[in-house]
């Protein structure tokens, strides 16, 4: 092959693979494991929504159920989760307790806030995530196809970790918006604050909801806003 070409091929492939990677929240913001094979019911819990990150994708890829109080998930494609009635306004605190029974390897999950315009090609969100496997967190903010990220994924000691056997973990986290700040917390402990003019200019203002990447198996509890 000439070498030329050759060259101009390798970074094409580079350039399409690069936004890609990057709408995943796996190991260093990349997802290179296939997406499992889900079986679901075809529906959500009344009121509740669903954007996937990957166009195509259906609500027989995934299942959600309410359990009672709690929310039970297992993916499929990577998704958005919010309910109609879910909108946060002026100073609000949005939290979610995850638990785990097995690890989920390399992927995150979280909280949303500020979203606006979920179902369209200008969706905008402020998310929140962890990963236990190594026990990090990720703050972006989506604005359209492709996320900024504010804090890429970093070591966070009051993240818990998979427990060693089962790989299972249990985590509580939050985002507190004051009045020209917003606040992450994990297990109670706050691990960033920002003022709102340095989010990559996320609303706080808007719907609030979870995001669950793809191939996890988690249930939520003590989802919403006080």
């Amino acid at each position: 092959m000439n070498i030329r070409l050759f060259v101009r091929a390798g970074l094409l492939a580079a350039v399409i693979a690069a936004p890609l990677a990057a709408q995943g929240g796996g190991m260093a913001g990349m997802n290179m494991d296939p997406t499992k094979k889900i079986v679901g019911s075809g529906k959500l819990p009344e009121g509740w929504l669903s954007r996937f990150d990957e166009p195509g994708s259906s609500l027989t890829e995934i299942e959600m159920m309410q359990m009672g109080p709690s929310l039970h998930f297992r993916s499929g494609p990577a998704a958005i989760y919010w309910n109609t009635r879910d909108v946060a306004t002026a100073y609000y605190t949005v939290s979610a307790t995850f638990n785990q029974k097995t690890s989920m390897g390399h992927e995150g999950y979280g909280i949303f806030i500020g979203g606006a315009n979920l179902p369209d090609a200008t969706q905008d969100y402020l998310y929140f995530l962890i990963r236990p496997v190594d026990g990090s967190f990720l703050i972006n903010h989506r604005a359209g196809a492709s996320p900024k990220a504010i804090v890429a994924w970093t070591p966070e000691a009051a993240v818990n970790k998979d427990a060693a056997g089962t790989g299972a973990a249990t985590n509580a986290i939050a985002i507190r918006v004051a009045k020209d700040s917003v606040h992450f917390y994990i297990n109670g402990k706050e691990v960033r604050t920002f003022a709102k003019t340095a989010l990559d200019g996320a609303a706080t203002q808007g719907l609030f909801g979870l995001r669950v990447n793809h191939n996890l198996d988690i249930s939520v509890e003590g989802f919403g806003k006080k």
